[in-house]
């Protein structure tokens, strides 16, 4: 039976009255006897006992009558949205482990995870499914005739390209169905699954309004590789190879506005482009470098690295393969 706070308060008012009028009675009466003590110390307990009950049900009344909280407002921060082209190899689950580690530290991060493959691997499909992060998993085969071959050097032809345009098709495609400006907030990284990436970077980037830019350490043959910043604008780029590229950059080393993406819809890698000319292929049909927005300190600052993860030697394992004793292949590496 539930009860109305105002009767609730009279009552609690009458009990406590009562209880004062019998306090007082008891101060003019004087007596010896202990027997007579009990039953008035039982009588004080039982009023104590009910003032306990009507001010916990009075607490509970005045819960029911606070307003509901309102439910907090949705993130204020862009989404980073992250693709990372992938292959199979021995390395690539440690590799793809290290990278989902740094991204876990990332707040409003999600992952477009492509695979050079022409389905799906359960080798990614597990690990994505335990990664705890929020992601996208997609796959589409480079062409034959762009593969490197055993042996070929890593900068004879591009990768990751066809990944990266089937991440950027998944975003234009999936962005349409966001209704309001909210579905065009946000910024595109490309990141490769093998490189080092400090927090920061992912702050400094979540502020994009076109095309953001930053040095990239241990590329082209180099420490690093940055723009020149004077008075806030890329002046020129300090670069080991080919300075008059359009934007002789590592693909590491900018970010692009979500809405920059969905407003042209063609911008895309080319994998016919030149050598080192892969990332202007993409972002001269996006900005100029006027239009360039230097972070980490005006260039000052590196925050990412072109490291590399050394192939692994297999030669005793594949002696021991020979033999039939090699190492349980049921388990996943």
């Amino acid at each position: 039976m539930k009860l109305k706070l105002k009767t609730v308060f009279v009552l609690y008012f009458m009990v406590s009255l009562m209880g004062l009028i019998y306090a007082l009675m008891q101060l003019g009466q004087h007596c010896d006897c202990a027997e007579h003590d009990l039953p008035k110390d039982r009588a004080i307990s039982r009023l104590q006992e009910e003032l306990y009950r009507l001010q916990g049900q009075i607490r509970q009344l005045e819960k029911a009558k606070q307003p509901e909280k309102k439910q907090p407002p949705k993130s204020s921060l862009s989404t980073i949205f992250v693709i990372t082209p992938t292959y199979a190899r021995l390395v690539q689950k440690a590799e793809l482990t290290r990278l989902s580690q740094t991204f876990l530290h990332v707040p409003q991060l999600h992952w477009i995870l492509v695979e050079d493959s022409p389905r799906k691997t359960p080798l990614v499909s597990n690990f994505l499914m335990k990664c705890g992060l929020t992601y996208t998993h997609l796959n589409v085969p480079t062409a034959k005739e762009r593969k490197l071959q055993e042996g070929d050097p890593s900068w004879l032809k591009p990768r990751g390209v066809e990944q990266r345009n089937e991440g950027l098709r998944w975003l234009r495609e999936d962005r349409k169905t966001e209704p309001g400006d909210d579905g065009q907030q946000g910024v595109v990284y490309f990141a490769d699954d093998d490189n080092t990436y400090s927090l920061q970077l992912f702050e400094e980037m979540r502020s994009t309004q076109r095309v953001s830019i930053w040095p990239v350490g241990l590329v082209g043959g180099m420490k690093f590789e940055s723009p020149v910043v004077e008075g806030g604008k890329v002046v020129r780029f300090h670069t080991g190879w080919r300075p008059s590229r359009p934007f002789p950059m590592d693909m590491a080393g900018f970010a692009v506005s979500l809405r920059l993406v969905l407003a042209n819809p063609d911008a895309c890698f080319d994998g016919e482009a030149p050598m080192g000319f892969l990332e202007s292929s993409l972002l001269k049909g996006l900005v100029t470098v006027d239009e360039l927005e230097p972070k980490a300190d005006n260039c000052t600052k590196v925050l990412v690295w072109h490291t590399r993860t050394e192939k692994p030697k297999m030669k005793r394992e594949e002696a021991l393969q020979v033999q039939g004793l090699g190492s349980d292949p049921a388990v996943e590496v």
